[in-house]
């Protein structure tokens, strides 16, 4: 059975820095597929990045340049280092992963979800 486990969220400044970690289990390699989602409230859930177990990525449209994915293998940890952060970054983080598929999308996230992580902009 895959598990995620987030962490990391937190309260920060517009124009800061966070990081969220996802720890996954059994192994890293136990999924072929890994991502992030968020979803704000009264909105509808949305693929952030994914990272496949080649290094290959993919961003959505409103964070790439600001956001980037990675993977630290050994340690079976997805990361997300969020710079540039602004308001509307505000959500519930997920980590999302999937055994078949290679890539995630909104429409196809996986099967396999973490607890999620608040993270919240503000001045």
């Amino acid at each position: 059975q895959v598990q995620l486990v987030e962490s990391g969220g937190g309260l920060v400044q517009i124009g800061g820095s966070l990081t969220i970690s996802c720890v996954v289990s059994p192994n890293i390699f136990s999924v072929n597929a890994l991502g992030w989602y968020r979803q704000a409230p009264g909105e509808q859930r949305e693929l952030v990045a994914d990272i496949t177990n080649e290094g290959s990525t993919n961003y959505g449209d409103s964070v790439k340049g600001r956001f980037t994915i990675a993977r630290e293998n050994v340690k079976n940890m997805m990361y997300l280092h969020m710079n540039s952060l602004k308001p509307e970054d505000t959500a519930v983080y997920y980590c999302n992963a999937d055994r078949e598929a290679r890539t995630l999308s909104t429409w196809y996230p996986g099967v396999y979800w973490g607890q999620g992580t608040q993270v919240t902009v503000s001045s």
